[in-house]
């Protein structure tokens, strides 16, 4: 069986480096907010060229946060991606905001820069660019619209750790730039983990502020805040796995060179263009029988995903929420998508075998 993900062989390189670095957190007897935090901060910072990372509990938390230091007022305005994952729109939400869905591309998958202006109000404040599958958005006509209307630009790269626009690493590009460490993402920690990056000064202190109970000096509070802190054992196991990200996303970028060469014409294949590096977080095709093809995968021993069955407008749970429905696009992606194996354990042998099966559906 070739499995479409397994953490523990993904993780297995790292163990003896894990296990060294949680003993010297058990022993060390300080677990949250201190020095390995600060380290992870300052690497990740760093490895984006970015003047400041705050940890935050989740990606979920990294991009809620980042609207609440944004101080926006109720009702106002948020342009989504409407084929994103739900945790983007649930920010919104989570701040009393209005998501406003705009349709991707269906060549990338990402927001299309073309149709911003049609759903721009004076109501308008803001446009969350979801990197999704790990490829970055088209972020100069993205910048442009927000320049022209005055917006705030709150990058989600929960996928897309180290991807590049024009050689520029995305999450720098925004105000704000939060990440999600779930364990499945290329820089996954062992548990729940967040995290954003700003390059002001005043962004850095306000939401420092803001994941600690509004407080920057203990038991004296300035905001009304939250409690949403990367803890310094997940820091501790990100620091470690930093060192190796460009490694993991080269590793998928040939995994995925395999299926682009490999893989008939019948599939509709993830783009690719001249200016973007892309890291695979997933690596998704598009099939009309997208439930036989998965099926019959299975039928070979090769386990698949789909990110994601249900557009985020079908969801039970937005039923009277998000307005303007259809979202044709969106649905014809979540109807067709379908991700196939590519977890950092994969071996080249273990494509060949995904695609020699995939080739004969």
């Amino acid at each position: 069986m070739i499995e479409y993900e397994n953490l523990a062989k993904a993780n297995q390189k790292f163990f003896a480096e894990y296990e060294k670095d949680f003993k010297d957190t058990l022993q060390g007897g300080w677990f949250i907010l201190g020095s390995k935090v600060q380290k992870f901060e300052n690497s990740f910072a760093d490895y984006n060229n970015s003047n400041f990372c705050i940890g935050m509990a989740s990606g979920l938390d990294a991009l809620t946060l980042s609207l609440t230091a944004c101080q926006f007022q109720p009702g106002d305005e948020i342009l989504v991606p409407s084929n994103t994952y739900i945790a983007t729109i649930l920010s919104i939400l989570q701040c009393k905001l209005t998501p406003v869905l705009v349709e991707p591309d269906i060549r990338t998958y990402n927001i299309d820069p073309s149709k911003l202006e049609d759903h721009i109000s004076p109501h308008t404040r803001a446009i969350v660019p979801v990197h999704l599958y790990g490829k970055s958005c088209d972020m100069d006509p993205i910048l442009s619209s927000a320049k022209k209307h005055n917006l705030i630009i709150i990058e989600d790269c929960a996928q897309a750790h180290g991807a590049k626009y024009r050689g520029k690493k995305v999450g720098t590009f925004g105000e704000y730039g939060a990440f999600s460490f779930y364990p499945t993402k290329n820089l996954g920690c062992l548990g729940d983990g967040g995290a954003v990056l700003v390059q002001t000064q005043e962004r850095n202190s306000v939401l420092r502020k803001l994941r600690n109970y509004g407080s920057e000096k203990k038991y004296y509070n300035d905001l009304v805040g939250f409690n949403s802190r990367l803890d310094e054992v997940q820091a501790g196991f990100l620091s470690i796995k930093l060192k190796y990200l460009d490694e993991i996303n080269e590793h998928k970028r040939q995994l995925a060179q395999l299926y682009h060469d490999g893989l008939k014409e019948d599939f509709v294949k993830p783009s690719v263009q001249p200016g973007l590096y892309d890291v695979y977080h997933i690596y998704n095709i598009r099939h009309e029988k997208r439930d036989k093809l998965k099926d019959h995968l299975f039928s070979k021993g090769i386990k698949t995903d789909i990110h994601y069955p249900v557009a985020p407008h079908k969801q039970k749970a937005m039923e009277g929420i998000i307005k303007g429905s259809p979202f044709p696009v969106s649905e014809e992606i979540h109807k067709t998508t379908l991700s196939l194996p590519i977890s950092f354990f994969h071996t080249k042998q273990d494509i060949e075998k995904v695609i020699e099966a995939a080739n004969k559906f």
